[in-house]
């Protein structure tokens, strides 16, 4: 049974763009961390520490919660295993995947339509592809990076990029229809940790983003849904 968490909180229309990064070692603290911010996030983000720890528990969990699960695997190899490991996560239930556009239009691709045919055999709705440019945490990539991968992530029929929010323009006008999505959102002022690239929620929705992923900013407060609270004050 899906649980109902949301309350007062940010209204579901932008609730449904927040993606909460759960970036610990223990799916109960990863349940707990959900349960309490649940009012402003309509998305789990489960990376390669809690997939590691908890396996395809935790996207069941969170499924149960009420969430659209963000598999951030962040996919690097060739394309046939790229294409079983998508089409795995298609019938687990994910609403999104994450490929390196490293790996090549080849790769993107397999993993693509693996993860949809995965889907589809499971009676799910369809999920969507994300292309991952350049890490936020590299501040030295070329500028010629973002605007190649893109192309190879188009050219690879994914749905999605994964970009910092200074990309968002050139992407915006480069493939309008793409989903943009934008790690490292921060409070104005706020730690940055290793995300150079941070910017606030207002700047980055301001800027054409799509689905703003937030972790620290939140989960490493003393209170999180304080701390959530004053994060998406501008934006209530």
């Amino acid at each position: 049974m899906t649980e109902n968490l949301a309350t007062d909180g940010l209204p579901a229309e932008l609730r449904e763009r927040m993606a909460l990064a759960l970036d610990v070692d223990d799916l109960v603290v990863a349940m707990r961390f959900a349960r309490e911010l649940a009012p402003w996030f309509g998305i789990a983000k489960i990376g390669l520490e809690l997939y590691t720890a908890a396996g395809p528990d935790a996207i069941g969990k969170m499924n149960e919660l009420g969430f659209d699960v963000f598999l951030d695997a962040k996919l690097h190899d060739i394309p046939t295993t790229v294409g079983k490991a998508g089409s795995v996560a298609g019938s687990l239930g994910v609403s999104y995947l994450t490929m390196h556009a490293h790996g090549g239009a080849a790769m993107l691709r397999a993993g693509n339509e693996g993860l949809k045919e995965g889907a589809a055999n499971a009676g799910l709705a369809e999920p969507t592809g994300l292309a991952i440019t350049v890490l936020t945490s590299d501040a030295d990539a070329p500028d010629h990076i973002v605007p190649a991968r893109l192309r190879t992530a188009v050219e690879a029929g994914c749905d999605g990029i994964v970009c910092a929010a200074s990309d968002l323009k050139d992407i915006r006008e480069m493939a309008p229809r793409t989903k943009r999505v934008v790690p490292g959102i921060r409070a104005a002022g706020g730690e940055k940790h290793d995300q150079p690239k941070a910017v606030t929620p207002e700047i980055a929705l301001a800027e054409g983003a799509d689905v703003l992923v937030i972790g620290r900013a939140v989960t490493l407060a003393e209170s999180p849904s304080a701390a959530a609270a004053a994060l998406f004050a501008g934006l209530v």
